[in-house]
């Protein structure tokens, strides 16, 4: 049983991959990103909720107006990292964003770690953190090394939308011990991920999201919905079970790899980028530096 949990924690990684390519189809289809997230994030919404109904979980809801504001806030890095995946994976590629988001989740996870931040308890630094630290450093210079000095701010994007996950993570987790139910948990950053992009939608002067389109959408332009909404409820339920660092660390290398074969096979109509021997240094660098991070 404990090797199908490692096995499950490496597979949710790799829907992360699959989300963000999957999202860029519905985002051609309703014509805007910010219409793609909202729409994408509501349906893990509504996933989740059918699933808290179903396992008698869903009352666990109603205790929301006993607990800190601020543990609510999890679900606000949900639309950033989503609508950075639309963003970036057509313009660097899958591997170079999920390199850059590896990269954020790193170094993120690390801060929180160190100074103990958003109740992660203290962790000394260690020579194994340092070296892998270093190495996820290496990884993500040699994926990056093709693209141009122009697309800075599209490298910026890609490492502070994966440094919102562990902090997503850290924050949520303060909410599953107010609520002790992981399902509703889910539900709740989803449904305040879901308020937070229809508000930018509101406000920011963008097409509005066309419907018709996604008659002629492929199936698994869907997938993105089902991807996020067991992302989320796997690393909850895995966490306990396996260790924090087994999870982020197999999540990572999920997210690596997955990324990977998308980018050489030009899986989900995404532009074929080949193996080269940079690019698998690289990659080979960001799964050792991820594993010794989590592991130092």
């Amino acid at each position: 049983m404990y090797f199908v949990l490692l096995g499950s924690a490496l597979l949710v990684g790799c829907l992360l991959a699959v989300q963000a390519s999957a999202n860029l189809r519905l985002t051609r289809a309703v014509g805007t990103p910010y219409g793609a997230s909202a729409l994408q994030l509501g349906l893990a919404a509504a996933v989740l909720a059918v699933l808290a109904a179903a396992t008698g979980t869903i009352g666990a809801v109603a205790l929301v107006p006993d607990v800190e504001p601020w543990h609510l806030a999890g679900g606000l890095a949900s639309p950033l990292y989503i609508t950075s995946g639309i963003l970036l994976f057509p313009r660097l590629g899958a591997l170079a964003t999920v390199g850059l988001f590896v990269t954020g989740q790193v170094f993120a996870s690390v801060a929180l770690d160190l100074f103990g931040l958003l109740g992660v308890p203290r962790q000394p630094l260690s020579a194994g953190i340092v070296i892998g630290a270093l190495a996820v450093l290496a990884g993500i210079t040699v994926l990056s090394r093709p693209l141009r000095a122009a697309r800075a701010g599209w490298v910026g994007l890609g490492i502070a939308a994966g440094a919102v996950l562990p902090v997503q993570g850290a924050i949520n987790a303060r909410l599953r011990a107010d609520l002790h139910a992981p399902i509703a948990v889910a539900l709740i950053s989803f449904v305040v991920a879901t308020l937070a992009i229809a508000v930018v939608l509101l406000l920011n002067r963008t097409p509005a999201p066309k419907l018709v389109p996604l008659r002629d959408m492929p199936w698994w332009g869907w997938l993105g919905a089902g991807c996020a909404a067991a992302y989320v409820t796997a690393t909850f339920l895995l966490i306990p079970e396996i260790g924090a660092a087994t999870t982020v660390a197999l999540t990572v290398t999920g997210q690596q790899i997955a990324s990977a074969v998308i980018d050489h096979c030009g899986l989900f109509r995404m532009p074929r980028r080949p193996f080269t021997s940079a690019r698998v240094t690289g990659l080979a660098l960001l799964v050792a530096g991820s594993l010794l991070v989590q592991f130092g």
